[in-house]
């Protein structure tokens, strides 16, 4: 058996609080004010806003920082990914380096290339995530491009269009925010390589983290509140 019964279980919370904490946050997400949630009513605020201008250069210039904020993640994803590969032909030396680390336990061949396997599996993952979030951003950029124009704000298909081109950006943001999560859950694998222990609390922690920043942090109350005014606005009232 490669590592302990600890490792087991600490591999088991891991599984369990990522997969557990991604659906318990969709399903949240659904009756509670989260980040996820504010922010999709924004973005259906400000497609509805797209469809009644002319000239669009400031929605192409907003995307396109996006863009380039993801396609910075996508880039230092595979960086670190081609460095967690090179450590497949140096597991001696990193064995050597645990070793000399207070408290950690005794490195394991085996399980050593099993632990970087994980974190080069997370990191894939991640790559995926944030590619996939780039593609879906153009495909905004070319709805925004082929949207007509409806000064009025009152034709019903054109709504729907922008309802949609919401649906799509937000799509992209979750994918976007998906290929972060990665990140946060890669930081707790990393505990691992020193103790099963660490790598069950890091995982805890890390949970713990994404819930208050995604639910309870004041960037959430600061949006849900900014929406409450704009719902007041008749204009809005009446794109809705």
């Amino acid at each position: 058996m490669i590592g302990s019964p600890l490792d087991y279980v600490a591999l088991f919370t891991f599984l369990i609080s990522w997969i557990g904490y991604t659906r318990f946050s969709k399903h949240k997400a659904k009756t509670a004010n989260c980040i996820a949630r504010v922010m999709h009513q924004q973005r259906i605020h400000w497609m509805t806003q797209v469809i009644a201008k002319e000239i669009r250069v400031g929605e192409a210039s907003l995307l396109a920082n996006l863009e380039r904020n993801i396609a910075f993640f996508a880039s230092t994803t595979l960086l670190i990914l081609a460095g967690v590969l090179t450590l497949f032909s140096q597991v001696e030396k990193l064995e050597m380096v645990i070793g000399s680390i207070p408290f950690s336990v005794s490195p394991n061949h085996a399980l050593v290339q099993v632990k970087l396997a994980l974190l080069a599996g997370i990191f894939v993952l991640a790559f995926f995530q944030f590619t996939w979030s780039m593609r879906q951003y153009g495909f905004v950029n070319v709805m925004i491009g082929a949207a007509p124009l409806d000064k009025t704000g009152t034709d019903i298909n054109m709504l729907g269009y922008a309802r949609q081109m919401a649906v799509v950006q937000d799509q992209a943001a979750h994918s976007y925010n998906y290929g972060l999560r990665s990140y946060y859950f890669a930081m707790a694998a990393l505990c691992w390589f020193l103790h099963p222990l660490a790598f069950i609390f890091a995982n805890l922690f890390v949970v713990y983290t994404l819930y208050q920043r995604e639910f309870n942090s004041r960037a959430v109350q600061a949006i849900t509140l900014a929406q409450a005014h704009l719902e007041k606005d008749p204009a809005y009232r009446m794109n809705e």
